[in-house]
């Protein structure tokens, strides 16, 4: 009897996830939301209002609130499908925006953004690749971390910097400060997750292949994207 009633506890539990799991109104997803929607705000202040030390603010508060929506998931308990899947995609649509406007503003040279974005499309081409393959979850590297972080302070800081005064051409040599060192941590990252990547999609293939010679051959449940 104890077995039974622990079993049908688990049974209750898992449904409640799978019910939470696919909720869309949530704080994280609103939030993450709202950051998407200052994207286009950010293009109208650089290049309709040319309000160039403005949108250099914004993309700072719009990089470094990028651990927000992930936190109050966490903390709060909402996580869900919607949020795993929109947040990313987020980060990528606000780094690849910012990168291209500031080359196309020239703020910074063509070879430092397309060293950049070269970067981003081929980690986010790999993270799709992984998951159709059925790879399990990859957790996020603390060098890779820190180079998103960095390049992300560089940007609005090459922003801010772009112009004849005195005092930004210091602030481009700051800048510079944060910038090389963090394109070298992020591609430090992208090689450091090949052979990360190959154990993963290995142990996805061996848990598909495990579910499949189980008793009823249900899925074992390989992990999706990582969670926020």
């Amino acid at each position: 009897m104890p077995a039974v009633v622990a079993e049908d506890a688990a049974s209750e539990r898992a449904s409640i996830d799978a019910a939470d799991l696919g909720r869309v109104l949530t704080v994280p997803n609103a939030i993450t939301a709202a950051r998407l929607a200052c994207v286009p705000l950010f293009l109208w202040l650089l290049f309709g209002a040319h309000r160039q030390t403005d949108a250099a603010v914004l993309l700072a508060v719009l990089g470094a609130t990028d651990w927000v929506d992930g936190y109050v998931a966490r903390r709060w308990r909402q996580v869900s499908n919607l949020g795993k899947v929109l947040d990313p995609v987020a980060d990528r649509i606000l780094v690849g925006t910012a990168v291209i406007a500031v080359i196309v503003h020239g703020a910074v040279p063509l070879w430092f953004g397309v060293a950049t974005l070269t970067r981003e499309v081929l980690v986010s081409a790999a993270v799709l690749l992984l998951a159709a393959l059925g790879a399990e979850r990859i957790d996020v590297l603390w060098v890779g971390k820190a180079g998103t972080f960095g390049l992300m302070v560089a940007y609005p800081i090459f922003l801010v910097a772009h112009g004849p005064a005195g005092w930004q051409s210091v602030l481009t040599v700051v800048a510079w400060l944060c910038a090389v060192p963090a394109l070298v941590l992020a591609w430090a990252a992208a090689a450091s997750y090949v052979p990360v990547a190959r154990r993963a999609l290995a142990r996805g293939r061996d848990g598909r292949r495990r579910g499949a010679t189980a008793p009823g051959g249900g899925d074992p449940g390989v992990q999706g994207p990582p969670a926020r």
